[in-house]
Order: C-alpha cells, then sequence, then structure tokens
C-alpha cells in the first residue's frame, strides 16, 4: 500500500480522492509516521472480510473426505499411475 506524506496528500488532494474512489487504498503520513488510511467508502469493513461459517448447513464434507483419492495418490508414487 502506497504511503503518501501529508504535504503531497495536501497537494494532489482531488488525485488522491479519485484513485481511493477507484479501490487503491493508501497511507497519508506526518513525519514519515503513518497517520490515516484512506478508502473507499464502499470497501468492506476489516470484520466483514473473514465469514467463517458462511456455508454451514449449505454444503456436507462426505465421511471419507480424509482418505479420498488414497489409491490415486499411491499409484502416483509407486509409478502405475
Amino acid at each position: 500500500m502506497e504511503t503518501v506524506n501529508i504535504h503531497d496528500a495536501k497537494t494532489h488532494l482531488s488525485r488522491l480522492v479519485e484513485r481511493a474512489a477507484r479501490g487503491e487504498a493508501f497511507v497519508i503520513a506526518k513525519a514519515g509516521r503513518p497517520m490515516v488510511k484512506v478508502m473507499p467508502l464502499d470497501a468492506p469493513e476489516p470484520h466483514q472480510r473473514r465469514r467463517l461459517g458462511f456455508l454451514k448447513d449449505r454444503i456436507t464434507v462426505p465421511d471419507d473426505f480424509d482418505t479420498m483419492g488414497d489409491e490415486t495418490i499411491a499409484a502416483s508414487f509407486d509409478g502405475e499411475g
């Protein structure tokens, strides 16, 4: 992610806002220390990015999932595949 110093951000604000609106987030730093992150309004919140369990009760995992393809894998290593 690009870091822009505060002076350049003030000088090129419209250009930077346009880039952020297109999805290019950036950081504004003051004296080399990151201060703020600029990103588009419609960007997902950090807690929205990972949705563990969103397929619960929609898919099933076969009982033999851990052993599926064992024969094929063994045959590949034995030179029979």
